[in-house]
């Protein structure tokens, strides 16, 4: 009788961040994983050769399109560094602007997991309740930034601009009358920090609605117990970092271990997990998303007792302010002169790493003085968690890979820079 060869499988595209630039082949011995080879350098980015070939200043926008889920803390890494060669401290108010805004662009990466992973796995409904909060969240980077995904809101030296006092509102138009769109601005009555602490209070209870639809779901959890379970230390040789870490049971959080801004001075818990498998790791998100609101809302009453200066008054990375142009040729040029040749920065190398909503996100840079870094290396939190596909695959059915590949949170703009 012939032996029975195991058969090599394409998989894919199925993940949602993962259209196209993920070949994933798996051996398979029936509907058992053998080996899974993930192949990646299809979307053939070069972010960190284009960062190299332009004015410091100038990269501020790439970064929001590595990882396009999680927008400002990319930025928020790579302005770190420029601030700690130059040796910029940055204002107070901006330092709490820019934590609020990390925590609710966690929040937004978590809802968009949340409602993909469920989707992947077959629970259509919370996707639907996922996006209905991330919809509030979008307007709040539009509020400050003008851009619903790409802000480049973060600036060496602080933030871009203050927080605005008046929220956009909802216009009449053909599809909604008077009563709909009054209904629709009933939160937008005041300025962003209303419309942000309305939000904070709304938020638990969302939460708690996802929960309500997955956490003792039994599909939910015959599809995520046990499955693609990491020891951790097995999790630390991989080089795991951020909830998939904290899902096998370490509590590592840049946050707390190397704090930076002001996350020292705020009250917050790190959520770890017990068993290391893919519904841990759900569990572990789910609660951040709680500890973020928690976050966002100390900032909120911190920011509205303490106005102040939002970007360092030097004019060497700060532009200046649009009043003095209006009557300053000298400002104007320096203005056009900033933003199109930049400015040089002391010799020197750096890393500068945040607590990413998927890891630690980090940025090396090496500087030789010159006006655009010399060297730029991005280390992107998704990357190790792929590279252990195999290891996690091994010996589950066809099924589960789904459910791995969407606990990774994978978003292949920084995997593939």
């Amino acid at each position: 009788m012939a032996e029975i060869k195991n058969f090599t499988l394409n998989f894919g595209p199925q993940h949602p961040a993962a259209h196209g630039v993920l070949r994933l082949i798996l051996e398979m011995d029936g509907e058992v994983i053998v080996r899974a080879d993930p192949h990646v350098g299809l979307l053939h980015r070069g972010t960190e050769k284009l960062a190299e070939s332009k004015p410091f200043n100038q990269s501020i926008g790439y970064m929001d399109r590595l990882d396009y889920v999680s927008m400002m803390c990319n930025e928020h890494a790579y302005v770190m560094a420029i601030e700690k060669l130059i040796g910029i401290d940055v204002p107070v108010r901006a330092q709490y602007i820019r934590v609020m805004f990390d925590e609710i662009t966690r929040v937004l990466n978590h809802l968009m997991w949340l409602g993909a992973h469920g989707l992947d796995i077959g629970a259509m409904t919370v996707f639907l309740y996922c996006f209905r909060e991330r919809e509030d969240l979008m307007d709040c980077y539009e509020a400050v930034s003008g851009a619903r995904m790409h802000a480049t809101y973060y600036r060496p030296g602080g933030v871009y601009r203050d927080l605005p006092d008046k929220m956009p509102q909802y216009q009449t138009s053909k599809w909604h009358n008077e009563k709909e769109i009054k209904k629709k601005n009933q939160n937008r009555e005041g300025s962003l920090l209303d419309f942000i602490e309305d939000f904070t209070q709304r938020f638990p209870h969302c939460v708690d609605e996802y929960e309500t639809l997955l956490t003792d779901n039994r599909i939910w959890k015959q599809r995520t117990v046990g499955i693609g379970v990491v020891s951790p230390e097995r999790a630390l040789q991989l080089g795991f970092s951020g909830p998939m870490l904290r899902g096998s049971g370490i509590e590592w959080d840049l946050r707390r271990k190397q704090p930076y801004e002001v996350y020292d001075q705020l009250d917050f818990d790190i959520p770890i997990g017990k068993e290391g498998d893919c519904y841990d790791r759900y569990l572990v998100r789910v609660a951040e998303m709680r500890e973020s609101n928690r976050i966002i809302k100390q900032c909120v009453d911190w920011l509205r007792a303490n106005p102040g200066p939002v970007i360092v008054d030097d004019t060497k990375v700060a532009p200046p302010k649009r009043s003095t142009m209006k009557n300053d040729m000298e400002a104007l040029i320096h203005h056009f002169k900033l933003f199109t040749e930049g400015y040089c920065v002391p010799e020197g190398e750096v890393y500068t790493a945040i607590e990413h909503p998927k890891g630690e996100f980090g940025i090396y840079m090496i500087s030789d003085g010159a006006n655009k870094p010399y060297r730029v290396k991005i280390r992107a939190p998704g990357f190790p968690h792929l590279a252990a596909m195999d290891e996690m695959a091994k010996g589950h059915m066809l099924a589960d890979v789904v459910a791995i590949i969407g606990t990774m949170d994978i978003v292949f703009g920084e995997i593939d820079r």
